[in-house]
C-alpha cells in the first residue's frame, strides 16, 4: 500500500544558511508489520529487506507512479521469507545478494528485464545459499579448515557463526565483501560463490558496517569503536611463491569514536570523505592526506539525540538516520558540516537509508529523492530541493 503526502512543509527552522525545502511524497506500507531493515536504490527499482526475511521491489521511476500504485510491491523472497532478518541488500548485474540473521548470505537472479510498467510481472529464482553446500563439503574433509569459535567448539572458517551485518562488492564486481556479529570479514567469488578468504577477529567486537572505496580500499566499522582499514595485496604471484594465505591486508585503524560504530559512507564528491555514525549519536568525519595517506578526523556532525542507525551519501548531501526518529541532510564539503533539513514522520527508530538525484527541471535548485526505512514498518519516500549557489 502507498500513501500519498500533497502538502510541502518547510523546514520550521532555518538549520544552515542553504535551508532545504523537503516534503513526505509518500509512504510504502507492505501487508505485514515487520520493520523495514534495508534498502537499495537500483536505477528505478528499490528494494526493501524486512526483518521476517521478505524482499519486495517496488516501481521508483515516477513520483507519479509511485503515488498512483495500489500493491504492496513485488515479493521475490515469498510472502513468508527465509533466514530471519534482511541486514544488507546489494545488487550485480541480473543477481541479488541478501544477507540475513540467520549468518547466511542468499543469492537471487532475476531472469528477465522488462520495462519499468512490467515490473510486477518479474520472476525470481533462488540461486544459492552461502557458503554452498559443496563449498563446505569440499573443506570439512580437512581439520585445517576449522577454526576455533569458543572452548570445544569448532567450525568451517567459510560460515559466518552470527548474524551477517553488511555486504559490499568491488568495483569490478568480481569479489563480494560480507561483515558479521561475529567479528569476521569474508571475501567470496561472485562468479561461483566460494568463500575466498576469511579475516577471524577482524574487530575485537560486533562488525555493523562495511564499505569499498573507488580505490578498492575496504572500510569497516565495529562495536569495538574503531573504523579498520583493508587493502588487496597487488602481488597476489608473489604472495602464492611465498605461500602467504591472505589476499587482504589491514593497512589502518582509525579511532576517535567514544561509542561503537553503527554506520558507514563514503563521498567521493570532489573530496574523498569518510562519515562514520555512532551509538552515542555522533558522527565523525575523516580525511585522508594527499602526501601521507594518513586518515584523521577533519569534523563532528551533532544534532541526533539517539543513536545514528545508518548513513547514506547522495551526491554532495550525506543523510543519517537515528534511533531519535528523524533523518538529517548534511551539505557534503571538505569545510562545510551545515546540517540541511531535519526529516521528521516516522514513528520508529529509522534504520537504513537510500537516494537519488531527481531532475527537478530547475537550474535554481538541486533535487534528491531520499528513502527511509524504520522500525515502524513503512518506507517513507521525501522530494528535497536545496537552492544553488
Amino acid at each position: 500500500m502507498i500513501r500519498c503526502h500533497e502538502t510541502r512543509e518547510e523546514q520550521d527552522h532555518q538549520i544552515s544558511s542553504s535551508q532545504a525545502l523537503h516534503q513526505c511524497i509518500a509512504t510504502l506500507v507492505g501487508q505485514t508489520s515487520s520493520y523495514i531493515s534495508s534498502l537499495t536504490l537500483v536505477g528505478k527499482r528499490l528494494y526493501t529487506g524486512s526483518n521476517d526475511g521478505v524482499v519486495r521491489l517496488w516501481n521508483a521511476s515516477t513520483l507519479e507512479t509511485l503515488a498512483e500504485a495500489s500493491s504492496s510491491g513485488d515479493v521475490i523472497t515469498g510472502e513468508r521469507g527465509d533466514g530471519g532478518a534482511v541486514k544488507s541488500l546489494v545488487i550485480l548485474a541480473d543477481k541479488l545478494f541478501t544477507a540475513h540473521q540467520d549468518q547466511k548470505i542468499r543469492v537471487w537472479k532475476i531472469n528477465s528485464v522488462v520495462e519499468e510498467e512490467e515490473a510486477g510481472n518479474k520472476k525470481y529464482m533462488h540461486l544459492a545459499t552461502m557458503p554452498t553446500i559443496s563449498d563446505r563439503l569440499a573443506k570439512c574433509l580437512k581439520p585445517k579448515h576449522q577454526v576455533e569459535i569458543r572452548r570445544h567448539k569448532k567450525v568451517l572458517w567459510v560460515n559466518h557463526v552470527d548474524a551477517v551485518s553488511g555486504l559490499a562488492l568491488s568495483r569490478d564486481g568480481t569479489l563480494l565483501y560480507s561483515v558479521s556479529w561475529d567479528r569476521t570479514l569474508k571475501i567470496w567469488r561472485t562468479t561461483d560463490f566460494k568463500c575466498q578468504e576469511s579475516i577471524t577477529n577482524a574487530h575485537d567486537d560486533a562488525i555493523n558496517a562495511v564499505e569499498l572505496s573507488e580505490s578498492g580500499d575496504i572500510y569497516t566499522g565495529s562495536s569495538d569503536r574503531k573504523i579498520k582499514v583493508w587493502r588487496k595485496n597487488i602481488d597476489e604471484e608473489k604472495d602464492r611463491k611465498k605461500k602467504k594465505k591472505k589476499k587482504h591486508s589491514l593497512i589502518a585503524t582509525l579511532a576517535g569514536h567514544n561509542s561503537g560504530i553503527n554506520a558507514l559512507a563514503l563521498s567521493s564528491y570532489n573530496i574523498l570523505l569518510l562519515y562514520s555514525g555512532g551509538s552515542d549519536g555522533s558522527m565523525l568525519v575523516w580525511k585522508r592526506d594527499d602526501e601521507s595517506e594518513d586518515i584523521a578526523v577533519s569534523g563532528v556532525l551533532r544534532g541526533h539525540t539517539e543513536s545514528v542507525l545508518c548513513l547514506a551519501v547522495v551526491s554532495d548531501i550525506l543523510c543519517s538516520g537515528s534511533a531519535d526518529k528523524t533523518v538529517r541532510l548534511w551539505k557534503i564539503s571538505a569545510t562545510d558540516y551545515s546540517c540541511l533539513a531535519m526529516l521528521e514522520g516516522h514513528r520508529g527508530p529509522v534504520k537504513c537509508l537510500t537516494g537519488a538525484i531527481h531532475d527537478s527541471g530547475k537550474e535554481s535548485e538541486a533535487s534528491y529523492h531520499v528513502y527511509s526505512g524504520g522500525l515502524d514498518s513503512q518506507v517513507k519516500v521525501w522530494q528535497i530541493l536545496v537552492p544553488t549557489l
